[in-house]
């Protein structure tokens, strides 16, 4: 079936002529860069003339006067002028953003799966689609999350298969999970977007920023791609995308750089959807949808598709598909140009910017063309002839169309990849450079012959300067240029990195800026609010008509740990892909963080300085900040201001979110817009953004922001902070240095990482395969808790419950002699021991204030009221003395049952200090399963969010005993790690096997007479070779043969074959773990297939009921009526969705898995007993950990966990059982036994304390209270199926997602939901 849309050379002519016609059009994006102004810093002390547009701002009351500075500005935005195109808005969005508000717009069916940083278009889309909004066909969206990638590429294929017109939004692994459905759906020759967030890949380590690597990995697939550089890209080229795949019937992948794009928010222009509508409401459109629709699967007009062929015509049918591909360039060009004739901006796919005679070019692709473009305004204005060749199309890709951008005076090229192809000849782009290049010159002999070299930068979005694209021209146009080298980076290893700028050093102070252009940082605390805070600040700046542009880095820490907002705005577009280099205004909502990093580096001279502090005098300041502070200050000389945020915040009801005072105070000072006018926008988008949490926290967000002002204080600096030279009063004493340098590892990479000086650290430190060393969280001491909590030994009963709860092993029981005590700090009190065998003993509770996190758990855990909590800098100094004096104590495992509540804290925690968020329901589980089984734990970790507190370069928070054994941890994939740690089981069992042969040859050997060793080792590895699988006698035995090994070794070549695998002698214990996103969906499959293994592993599901490392999206644990992202369009609609998956039934169902379902935070004996069984079972074993996360938006606090995970238990919404197939089934011994026995309390008065019930409560009352009474129904049948079972009786077994379903909820759509 053939238009004339699909006749090649016609189409082709026609556009051609189309082409010719628009040729004219004029090019109205980003002011050209060689217009703007390169602006040098001024001297130090000197103030940087105002600058255009602008004029100062109102101070606030200070100590002393000051004079106003030129850094503080105010704009007023331009008047418009009319350019009779049809109506657009100008709003701030981000990458993201701007590409879903078109996919929506033009698409009739979506597929979707969370992955980072694409997750958000996911979300949005499914909200839009929540809400009812239409597309341009009058449609809603429909929007289905899938179990993986891998589905929602099937699923895409179906839909196509059926006429829709389909999109979905991935990147990295989740774009290779796409992979065979993109060969079928090319093959096919199906018009489909897919837009990516262009993202590392996991290699040697994972990582969720932006480089090229995924994209590059499937160019072969057939489908054409299309590469956005900027957020206003991201929009338009998401147009273009969906119009050229409808032309050419080519799938398209438009991709833009993850996190750099994705998640930059700058001013853009939106193209209206009456706009979008008339375009494809042209025959040319109209053929090609129907066209689409025609083709699709019906049986009233049948036809086969997916066919298998033989030798004798695949071939043939392949190449048949060439003239589409041919076409497909010009379709993409007619594309183009008709979204330039709607919104005024024209693109190609191969454009040139800069000097029309260059003679030296660098070509690229992706945000970092933008960074380019403002070298080489730079380098002409300084009598350069230079260029950029930016890459829009990368595939089909155009020979002549490359040629006829590239001026004919380029000599030398320069290609960058922002990808890393190990062992090719060169990185895709710089290969299909020199393949046109060469195919060019031997086309004409006579032509101009041009030097090529190629260069990598900006992975997993490393920074990417104007600065370091000077220097690749300057490599470029140097006597022998360096080829294949990275830049951004030291590389002094293979020695192929470029060095500084000569032009343009780094640290020169010279802007690339536009005129204009005002830089403001804000250091704040990840969970404090400052991103969510800015990202509103930067959308009122940019609603008000100026430009804006805002970008936001993170560390890996889940909370608690270092984020920057980078925020740019002013009166001319703003296209800096970019980390602010001088800020005009900055923001350090933490007052640690002056002593921690280098936070004044990027601070212009003369700017404005807010610090949040408890010392709001200079007097006071001065005693607490650190030399080399004081010299940047003076030497600065900026405007300093003082606020104690922390207690306008307390005092509004806010906790330790401080975000909306110094949002208030950043208007105050700023003067980007009139106060009274910023206090309102503020106050608005505070209703808004907080909508889902209630009123009361709008109120007390308002009341933050009018007590904000009043409490700022100006603060003269001293002219001998200049000479400063005095030791300052450190914030983190002796505890951080003296967890020392056991590592090379620690002092080379580490602690410089630690920080934030990653950036300067050159390849020769680190690890090529990305191995990281154990406990390297020892050094962190954050000491990120407003409040700790202290030991009151008069009410403790030694329970060590507090010990038990602690996410992060930050307090713990220490136990002495008398003469060990003899040199402790005079704080370290302690109380005689109880228990047995412990008479001789002192005891004391002991917390880690650098460590502690403050989420109080412990405090609502002690049935004693014997821990208080104080503010932090009342016992600071105190307490880490005492927490350094234990950790000097010896520990005494050996005194108590490890496998009960209180012996069990007197184990080591193998994992301490985790990046985890205060108060993690999930790291006390693996806590406890290192102080159980740590010093012979083989973890196989699924990616999310225990792969992020557990496993973020350089924190290592899994340690060591005094022996040097501890967890031995790895994480593969996310959807992979069931089969992963079943593969580590059969190895690690295939290996020791071998070894128990090896010593029973040895052994037989020795009895010949053939081998000589000792009757010591004879008799010890005779021992060990009756007991080798048995963890307790069998171990002890290993060691015991080490040292006798290592003497006698050299006696015999099987000797020294033994020694050489001596660390099979110790019996390991492997535990599959992971979040329920991988355990119920994305990796159900492989965990199905280990859970009928009957191999000896344990699987450790931590369900958090939402994929939490990726921001609460529905997983298929989430129960019904709790409202998560990929799931509003149900929760909107008070529909019911399917019942959570209940995987301890399905594990049952195969009879011979141990399952538990457990939480530890309502029965501490009971989890720990499950763990013991479970270990010791011999075959599969799966424990369910029911874990409180913030995402359940728990009213009183992640404090209140335990409470609230004791009312899930009571309830019965959470239940506790264990099912142990070992135990044979006699009317008297039971192998399922029901924990949980009796249900009370009420499970509405439960729900209410969550938000993530409570937002459907407010928005669907009746909805809510149907399908919670559902739940409830749901509940009691199934405690009473549960206590058939635990009674004996099998004649009604439990069926998988029985546990949740409602008994009348056939046929009624609308009463429940997820």
């Amino acid at each position: 079936m053939e238009t004339s849309l699909h006749t090649s050379r016609r189409v082709v002519k026609s556009l051609k002529d189309e082409s010719a016609r628009k040729a004219s059009l004029p090019s109205v994006g980003r002011p050209s860069v060689a217009k703007h102004a390169v602006r040098a810093a001024p001297p130090d002390g000197v103030a940087a003339p105002p600058a255009p547009g602008y004029k100062p701002a109102a101070d606030v009351p200070a100590s002393t006067p000051a004079a106003p500075s030129s850094n503080v500005v105010t704009f007023t935005a331009p008047k418009s002028a009319s350019s009779g195109k049809p109506a657009s808005k100008e709003v701030p969005m981000d990458g993201n953003e701007a590409t879903a508000h078109v996919a929506y717009a033009v698409s009739d069916v979506s597929f979707i799966y969370p992955i980072t940083p694409a997750t958000n278009m996911g979300e949005m889309v499914d909200q839009w689609a929540a809400e009812g909004r239409k597309n341009v066909f009058g449609n809603v969206m429909s929007v289905t999350e899938m179990e993986s990638e891998t589905g929602a590429a099937g699923a895409l294929h179906g839909a196509l298969a059926a006429g829709s017109l389909a999109t979905s939004f991935t990147c990295s692994q989740g774009l290779l999970l796409m992979v065979p459905n993109m060969y079928k759906i090319a093959g096919e020759l199906t018009p489909c977007v897919l837009h990516v967030t262009a993202r590392a890949l996991a290699k040697h380590a994972l990582s969720i920023f932006g480089d090229h690597q995924d994209v590059m990995a499937v160019r072969q697939t057939g489908w054409a791609m299309l590469c956005s550089h900027s957020v206003q890209e991201a929009h338009d080229m998401a147009l273009v995308s969906h119009l050229a795949t409808l032309r050419s019937s080519v799938p398209f992948l438009h991709f833009f750089d993850g996190f750099r794009t994705s998640h930059e928010i700058n001013t853009i222009a939106t193209i209206p959807e009456p706009a979008i509508k008339e375009l494809l409401s042209k025959p040319l459109y109209r053929d090609a949808i129907q066209h689409h629709r025609s083709r699709a699967l019906n049986p009233t007009h049948p036809h086969q598709r997916g066919t298998a062929q033989g030798p004798d015509v695949y071939f043939q049918c392949i190449e048949g598909a060439n003239r589409f591909y041919d076409a497909a360039y010009e379709h993409v060009v007619a594309a183009m140009d008709e979204v330039a004739a709607v919104t005024g901006r024209s693109y190609k796919p191969y454009e040139y910017v800069g000097a029309a005679d260059a003679t030296d070019v660098v070509v690229v692709m992706g945000s970092g063309s933008q960074a380019v473009e403002e070298a080489v305004g730079f380098l002409n204005a300084n009598g350069r002839k230079v260029g950029v060749l930016k890459v829009r199309l990368f595939r089909p890709w155009s020979n002549d169309a490359f040629l006829a951008a590239l001026p004919p005076s380029a000599a030398r090229v320069c290609v960058l990849d922002r990808t890393k192809e190990s062992g090719s000849a060169g990185e895709p782009l710089y290969q299909q450079v020199c393949a046109v290049l060469h195919e060019a010159e031997a086309a004409e002999p006579g032509s101009r012959r041009r030097y090529v070299v190629g260069g990598r930068f900006g992975l997993a979005s490393k920074e990417f300067l104007p600065s370091h694209a000077v220097a690749v021209f300057e490599n470029l146009a140097s006597p022998r240029p360096l080829r294949d080298f990275s830049v951004g980076i030291v590389d002094d290893v293979t020695h192929r990195s470029l060095p500084d700028s000569a032009l343009l050093p780094p640290d020169a102070g010279v802007s690339t800026l536009p005129p204009g252009t005002f830089e403001c940082m804000f250091w704040g605390m990840g969970s404090d609010g400052t991103v969510g805070a800015n990202k509103e600040a930067i959308k009122i700046i940019g609603n008000a008509g100026l430009q804006a542009q805002a970008y936001f880095s993170y560390d890996a820490k889940k909370s608690g740990g270092v984020t920057v907002s980078h925020l740019r705005f002013g009166p001319h577009k703003i296209a800096a892909p970019y980390l602010v280099q001088q800020a005009d205004y900055m923001a350090i909502n933490h007052q640690s963080y002056l002593a921690k990093y280098d936070t004044l580096v990027n601070l212009k001279p003369g700017g404005v300085v807010v610090v949040n502090t408890t010392f709001t005098d200079v007097a006071a300041l001065s005693k607490y900040l650190p030399a080399k502070v004081k010299k940047q200050l003076a030497s600065l000389q900026p405007r300093l201001y003082l606020i104690d945020a922390a207690a306008v915040a307390r005092a509004s009801g806010l906790g330790k979110h401080v975000n909306m005072v110094m949002q208030t105070v950043f208007f105050q000072l700023s003067g980007v817009l009139p106060i009274d006018s910023a206090i309102g926008l503020l106050k608005k988008s505070i209703a808004k953004a907080y909508e889902r949490k209630g009123p009361e926290v709008v109120a007390k967000n308002h009341a933050a922001v009018d007590a904000a002002v009043s409490a700022l204080v100006r603060a003269d600096i001293p002219a001998d902070w200049a000479a400063a030279e005095t030791a300052p009063v450190n914030p983190s004493p002796a505890a951080k240095a003296a967890a020392g340098s056991r590592l090379e590892f620690i002092e080379r990479v580490a602690r410089p990482m630690l920080a934030l000086q990653g950036d300067k650290l050159p390849v020769s430190v680190f690890p090529p395969e990305g191995f990281a060393p154990p406990g390297t969280t020892a050094i962190e001491k954050r000491a990120v808790a407003a409040a700790v909590p202290v030991w009151k030994a008069e009410n403790c009963t030694q329970c060590n419950i507090c010990s038990f709860v602690c996410p992060h092993a930050a307090i713990r029981p220490a136990l002495a002699s008398a003469a060990e005590l003899a040199g402790a700090p005079p704080a370290f009190t302690a109380i005689p021991a109880k228990g047995p065998g412990l008479s001789e003993l002192q005891y004391r509770i002991q917390v880690s204030p650098l460590d502690c996190t403050g989420c109080d758990l412990c405090t609502h855990a002690c049935p004693d009221d014997a821990l208080q909590s104080v503010p932090i800098a009342s016992v600071l100094e105190a307490e880490a003395a005492n927490w350094d004096f234990s950790m000097t104590l010896p520990e005494r495992k050996d005194l108590m049952d490890k496998a009960t509540v209180k012996g069990s804290q007197l184990q080591q925690p193998l994992i301490e200090f985790s990046g985890a968020c205060e108060g993690c329901g999930e790291t006390p589980y693996v806590k406890l399963l290192t102080q159980l089984f740590g010093d012979r734990l083989i973890m196989a970790n699924a990616t999310g969010c225990s792969s992020i507190w557990g496993g973020s370069a350089p924190a290592n928070p899994y340690t060591t005993n005094a022996e040097g054994y501890g967890p031995a941890w790895a994480n593969s994939l996310f959807e992979d790690n069931a089969q992963f740690g079943l593969g580590i089981a059969t190895g690690t069992v295939q290996r020791r096997e071998a070894l128990h042969r090896h010593v029973g040859e040895l052994l037989a050997a020795d009895a010949a007479g053939t081998v000589h060793m000792s009757a010591e080792l004879r008799d010890t590895l005779a021992s060990w070779s009756s007991a080798w699988q048995d963890p307790e006698a069998g171990n002890a035995l290993g060691r015991a043969l080490q040292p006798l090994l290592e003497a006698e070794r050299g006696a015999h070549p099987l000797l020294q074959a033994l020694w050489a695998e001596r660390d099979l002698l110790h019996k390991a214990t492997v535990w599959i773990v992971g979040g329920d996103g991988w355990a119920y969906d994305i990796g159900f499959g492989g965990l199905d297939h280990v859970l009928a293994s009957g191999a000896n592993v344990n699987i450790l599901v931590l369900d958090t009921e939402v994929y939490s490392n990726t921001g609460g999206q529905r997983s298929k644990a989430t129960p019904l009526s709790a409202v998560a992202k990929f799931a509003a369009g149900e929760a909107g609609r008070g529909r019911q969705g399917p019942p959570k998956k209940d995987l301890g039934a399905i594990a049952m169902s195969y009879g011979d898995v141990y399952v538990a379902s457990t939480s530890l935070h309502a029965n501490y004996g009971h989890v720990t007993k499950a763990l013991a069984e479970a270990e010791r079972y011999p075959g599969v074993s799966l424990v369910l950990c029911y874990a409180p996360c913030i995402m359940h938006g728990i009213s009183s606090g992640m404090c209140s966990a335990i409470e609230e995970s004791k009312m899930a238990v009571d309830t019965g919404y959470w239940p506790l059982y264990r099912y142990n197939p070992s135990i044979k089934e006699d009317g008297v011994h039971h192998p399922f036994q029901l924990d949980s026995k009796r249900l009370k309390g009420d499970l509405e008065s439960w729900l209410s304390h969550e938000n993530r019930f409570n937002i459907l409560n407010r928005k669907q009352p009746e909805a809510a209270g149907r399908m919670h009474h559902d739940m409830d129904d749901a509940v009691h049948a199934r405690h009473d199926r549960f206590k058939h079972l635990a009674a004996g009786d099998l004649a009604k077994p439990m069926q998988p997602a029985e546990a949740q379903k409602p008994p009348h909820s056939k046929g009624d759509a609308g009463c429940s939901c997820h």
